[in-house]
This record gives C-alpha cells, structure tokens and sequence, in this order.
C-alpha cells in the first residue's frame, strides 16, 4: 500500500512504527526467510493414525488462509456425538530453536490491524505449508472427545494424525443458516453429507454452551470495528457481528483446549494455563448492575453476573455493547502462567473453566505452539522440551505481547477512523455516550461506529444517553476524533 487520497497519510508505515514501538519485529529477517526456503517436507511419523477419509471442513473468516484447526462430528446411539477438532502441526515446519521460532517467540502473536496481517509466522509458512488449506494433506494433532445431550464429555484422546480439510468455509455464509433465517449455503450442498455433519456439530456445541452458562461462563458483546480498505484507502468500518457460525467454532476451541489441559495433567506435564482470575474489581461490577437496578452477590458469582448480562441483553441491546465492554475491563484481561505439574489450577472465570489453555491455533499464537511441542513430547514418551522456569518466562512474555498487539490494532483502527471521518468535518451523527471519567466524556457514532471525545457540550452526559454530535476535528497522527454536543 503507498499512501491515501486523504491527504498522502501512509496508514500501513504508521501501523509498522506502532508495531517497532511495542517491541515487534515488523518484518521477517533474511535468516527467517532463508530458513522457511531450506525446508523440505515434514514426514510422517510411524503409527501417525489417516484420518484423511473423514470428513474434516473448516469455519474461519472469509479472507483467512492461516488455518488452523478443521472439525469432523459423528453421531452416537442415545444422542451422543463425537468430535475431532484437528490442529494443525506447526511444530512439525518450525524448529525449536531455529530463525523461524526467534521471531515467533520474540512477537508470541499474529497482529490484525485491519491495514494488514503481521503474521506470527512467515506466509510460506502460516498461509500454505502449516495451513489446513483445502484438499491438502497435513500432519495434525487431533483432540477426539464424546459430546452427551447435557453438555458433559468423556472419551477425550489426543493423537497424531494424517488429515485433508474437505470444505473451507466462512462464519458470514453459515450464520443465516445456522440461525435458521436461510437456506443451507450452495458451497454446504455441493459436498455430500457435509450438511448433516455440520448440523451434528451445531447439535453438540448447543449443547457444551448451554451447560457453560449454566455454569456461569459471560455472554460478552463488544464492539470492534474494523477498517475495510480498497486501493489503499479507507472506504468503511465493519463492525466484527457476533453470530452462531462464530459461536460453533469458539465452543469446540474451548472444549478442545479443555481435553489438551487435562491431557497434559493426567501426565504430570507442566504447561502453559490461559487464565482469568477470580476480579479484584467485583466491588464495581456490583455498583454498575446497582445503576441498572440489579443487586449482584457481595463475591465474585459468575452465574449471577450472566442472569443479569442476559437481563440486559434483553432490555437494552444497543447499549450491551459498552456493558459488556464495562464489565471485560473490570474483569481484567486474560493472562498465560505457567501450571507446574500437579499444581493446582487457577481457572477461566470468564468462560467458567477450570482446566483451560490455548493450542489450537499454532500458526498464530506462540503460547499454542509451546504446547503443541508439550503435547507431542507427551504423546512420544520423552523428556519436556521446557523446564518449568522456561515455561513461566514464555508465559510472561506471551501475555506481555498480547497486551501490546491489542494496543497496536486499537491504535491503527483509530487512524482508520479518524482518516475516514476527515472530510466529513461539520456533519451531525447520531451517537452514544461510552464514558465519563476525569479523562473526559466518550461517544461512539451508529454510524459509521467510530469512537470520539467530546469536547464541546459534554457537561451533563453519561453513560448511555442517546446524543447527536458534531465532528469537529480530526487527528489521524494520533487517532483522535473531537465531537461536539449539538
């Protein structure tokens, strides 16, 4: 991308200097490129079960090509159903050690600026050797587990395995679907028996997410808006919809990353935990349900904290969004440490689970590749590739990483917004005010869904209120945009 007709500002270099600011690496080294020439193709162990008969598809976004993970369903007497999440073998194209793994465990993530991928790994790599592309055999770890009618599991294995992705689909053409709004999509009835296998695994993910919440996993909705580019410049934002395509795939990831955390313990394996902590800000979860008429218990209750984000789902959906927003930054961001062997466990308060970590997208967190190379040592009876002091440094260094991609793609979507709004200077948008603190008072616009501050008119507003607002100055350098009250 070279520069935007809205003034020559280049949103790609400021998204790279953002990148280098956070301790990124922007780009990929000659070494790390030379690396990824070099290699040949990984072989296939002895005893490596073929699994490529099954029929395995995909469900990702539309433009993805990092695959990592494909699923296959298949139903059992009295209403059960197996699953197979199948991930793909990173580790397998990625030594430890090497050039490729330095970068990947300097940046531990995949950032998503909406301008451009910085992808953990090279494309070579993330786009086509590591991706469960269609009709390409691949190496994969498999995560089999058996489903029953009330949401619980049991059967769970891990294993390696020989597979081939039947199907790539896409969250957008099966959400109308999957709600029962539209037809089963063209791309679903090509493919023989590819709808049945579809409908068992929204059968079974209905049935793990109903016994979640039961359990008192949150029901979060937040608003990220995303910019949509064409010929370099800044066309729109596109809010990221929540949706039941979406909501498939992120039940089986739990479930999965659930049997590999539990894999590794039965083993007396060390490994890496994805967390969050019982909220040291419960005090001021239960003061915001207060404002909304709603008594929440003195402790921390997450089946509580859900009845009254359903309530409010039900009541106010256009103000869901900044609750649930509210209610993820009093809750505290999720974090990696480092679960020694035997030790016990903190747990998901978000997601209400105790045995949880992340690895089921190697191609694009370095936290999923460590385990993915703990869980094959497991599997080949040999020593741990990491000792434990090494596991916690990795651990803090993923977390501390993460912390900074959110930073970076919260900024460049910022420049996207305030570059979009430039030459709309003067115009009144219908808006929501989002916050109110000694900081100043916020809004977000309904549309385009960009967020500003107000700075004229702000006396009075808080939380909620529905006002019309004026853009009165823009800062892409900074992604700042200045709204008034009209």
């Amino acid at each position: 991308m070279s520069g935007h007709r809205t003034g020559g500002f280049d949103l790609l270099a400021h998204a790279r200097a953002a990148m280098r600011e956070r301790g990124f690496l922007s780009e990929f080294a000659p070494a790390v490129r030379a690396e990824v020439a070099g290699l040949g193709q990984p072989a296939v162990p002895d005893g490596v079960e073929d699994l490529r008969g099954l029929l395995w598809s995909s469900i990702d976004n539309d433009e993805s090509l990092d695959l990592d993970q494909i699923e296959v369903a298949e139903a059992l007497p009295e209403g059960r159903i197996r699953i197979r999440v199948g991930i793909a073998d990173v580790d397998a194209s990625v030594p430890a050690g090497g050039a490729t793994d330095s970068h990947a465990r300097n940046n531990t993530t995949s950032v998503y600026t909406g301008v451009t991928v910085f992808t953990m790994l090279p494309e070579a790599l993330s786009y086509e050797r590591t991706s469960l592309m269609q009709d390409a055999d691949r190496l994969a770890v498999v995560v089999g587990f058996r489903v029953h009618p009330d949401g619980t599991l049991d059967e769970e294995r891990v294993s390696r395995a020989l597979v081939r992705n039947h199907a790539k689909l896409a969250y957008p053409s099966l959400a109308g679907w999957l709600q029962g709004k539209e037809p089963v999509p063209e791309r679903v009835e090509r493919v023989a028996g590819l709808r049945e296998q579809l409908e068992l695994q929204e059968a079974a993910t209905q049935a793990l997410r109903e016994r979640r919440v039961e359990q008192g996993a949150l029901d979060l909705e937040t608003i990220e808006a995303r910019p949509v580019m064409a010929d370099g410049d800044v066309v729109d934002l596109q809010v990221l919809e929540k949706s039941r395509s979406r909501e498939l795939i992120e039940d089986l990831m739990i479930a999965a990353n659930g049997v590999m955390a539990r894999f590794l313990a039965a083993h007396r394996r060390s490994s890496i935990a994805r967390v969050v902590k019982v909220p040291r800000r419960w005090d001021r979860i239960v003061e915001l349900a207060r404002g909304l008429h709603t008594s929440l218990p003195d402790a921390p209750d997450p089946a509580a904290l859900e009845r009254f984000l359903l309530d409010q789902r039900k009541r106010d959906p256009l103000r869901f969004p900044d609750l649930s927003l509210s209610v993820v930054k009093l809750l505290g961001p999720g974090e990696y440490v480092l679960q020694a062997a035997g030790a016990p466990r903190a747990g998901h308060f978000g997601l209400a689970v105790q045995d949880y970590t992340h690895s089921t997208a190697p191609n694009r967190r370095y936290a999923d590749l460590v385990t993915q190379r703990l869980v094959k040592a497991t599997l080949a009876n040999e020593a741990p590739p990491y000792a434990d002091a090494e596991l916690e440094s990795v651990s803090a260094h993923c977390t501390q990483m993460e912390d900074g991609a959110r930073r970076v793609e919260r900024l460049v979507r910022k420049m996207a917004a305030a570059l979009l709004l430039r030459g709309r200077i003067g115009q009144v948008f219908d808006g929501i005010v989002t916050g109110v603190s000694e900081k100043g008072t916020f809004a977000r616009l309904l549309a385009p869904p960009a967020e500003g501050r107000v700075v004229r008119g702000e006396r009075g507003l808080d939380v909620g209120d529905r006002v019309r607002l004026k853009l009165l100055d823009t800062d892409p350098e900074r992604g700042f945009i200045d709204l008034g009250r009209t």
